[in-house]
């Protein structure tokens, strides 16, 4: 019970937490400095990047110039990938709708109710929004565009960061050189998620979101979820499912993990498809609801949730739980960051990739409505896929 208050209520915790950092920012007068302090917004200036960017860039020149030429090219690619999944996810939703991704806005308090999620997502957006802005400053400086200032911004459960080259600096540059800047930051995102996921193969928690056929490639996968016992009276016990039958689908849906298990509604009868004692067997079984929420639906079975993907590449020892989700959470948010950013919208680094590589070609007001169009055009298939999501799952919490 003292859990699920705390998950119900996240968003006043997070609340909370922001009264604090506020009251103990301005007990510091953090303004002095170069703090900007608002009542829903932290922000921090520094004057002092450039010269940082200047001595990393002398000593790994030759690397950031493959670096920024290949951003430009890795933009394009990222651009058409994020395209191709959200309007291939619509199509999924009504053709294979077993298929379908759902996808989330990740806010600490809303849909980010556990205090691990809170803290994994919380830990890792830092690192993330360092690498990226970081990216954009090291290749401007390489293509001397000055930078003025660089920081961080806090409003309130969200993070950004920035680096703010001279704009008049940046304007007179070539085109090439702008696409190089604008393009680095979500290239270096999808470049160390790339790393970070070669690393996490050798974890087992990896394979909860690795897709086919890289998962069966890099783990043995194992035959189903064990029953550990039968809850008396229930659905499960009515239709014969017995202990230590292996459960290997749900209506239809493949069953690896726990976390394959889909949500059933109280009163429908699903398809159970297991494995007992070297034979496969179905069963229709009743779903009966949970006495704590009632709206959700149980089988009656006792399960093991213990994960049980065995990594190919098995030379790395993973004894701390928190850690490999941590890094899971780092993987997961610098891949999907990096590749979102690159969609055209007013606020991402795609819309600004597409300005540039049609600004002066046209005229300047044929320039503003084919930009609002495509803006449009984005908005609409991202905003599609978080509605179909809703109206799968409603607004689900990790």
């Amino acid at each position: 019970m003292a859990l699920d208050f705390i998950t119900d209520n996240a968003i006043i915790y997070v609340l909370i937490a922001w009264v604090v950092i506020l009251v103990t920012a301005k007990a510091l007068r953090l303004e002095k400095y170069g703090f900007e302090l608002k009542s829903y917004s932290l922000v921090y200036k520094n004057q002092q990047v450039q010269p940082v960017l200047t001595r990393l860039l002398g000593r790994t020149r030759r690397g950031i110039r493959v670096f920024a030429d290949v951003s430009v090219v890795a933009g394009f690619i990222m651009m058409g990938f994020a395209f191709w999944f959200l309007l291939s996810n619509i199509s999924k939703f009504f053709v294979e709708p077993a298929e379908f991704s759902e996808l989330t806005v990740l806010i600490p308090g809303i849909t980010l109710t556990s205090s691990a999620s809170i803290v994994n997502f919380l830990l890792s957006i830092p690192i993330v929004l360092v690498i990226h802005e970081g990216a954009h400053g090291i290749v401007a400086t390489l293509e001397k565009i000055k930078i003025k200032t660089g920081g961080f911004a806090i409003f309130i459960a969200m993070f950004a960061g920035f680096v703010e080259p001279d704009e008049e600096e940046f304007n007179k540059a070539k085109k090439i050189s702008k696409l190089r800047v604008i393009g680095a930051g979500a290239t270096s995102n999808v470049l160390f998620a790339f790393v970070l996921g070669a690393i996490l193969l050798t974890n087992p928690f990896f394979a909860m979101v690795l897709p086919e056929p890289l998962l069966s490639t890099f783990y043995d996968l194992p035959d189903g979820v064990l029953i550990l016992s039968i809850i008396e009276n229930s659905g499960a016990e009515k239709a014969g499912l017995l202990a230590n039958d292996i459960i290997t689908s749900i209506n239809g849906n493949e069953i690896l993990s726990p976390i394959d298990f889909p949500s059933l509604s109280p009163g429908e009868v699903a398809e159970v498809s297991v494995i007992r004692n070297g034979q496969p067997l179905d069963f229709a079984v009743e779903i009966t609801a949970s006495e704590e929420d009632p709206e959700r639906g149980l089988i009656g079975i006792m399960r093991d949730n213990s994960f049980a993907y065995k990594p190919v590449m098995d030379f790395i020892e993973w004894n701390n739980p928190q850690v490999s989700m941590f890094l899971l959470w780092l993987w997961m948010i610098s891949f999907f960051i990096g590749i979102i950013n690159m969609l055209p919208l007013p606020i991402l680094d795609g819309g600004k990739f597409i300005h540039t590589i049609i600004d002066k070609r046209i005229s300047d007001s044929a320039v503003n409505k084919v930009m609002w169009g495509i803006y449009a055009f984005t908005f609409v298939i991202f905003g599609l896929n978080i509605a179909l999501s809703y109206m799968k799952s409603g607004w689900f919490t990790i």
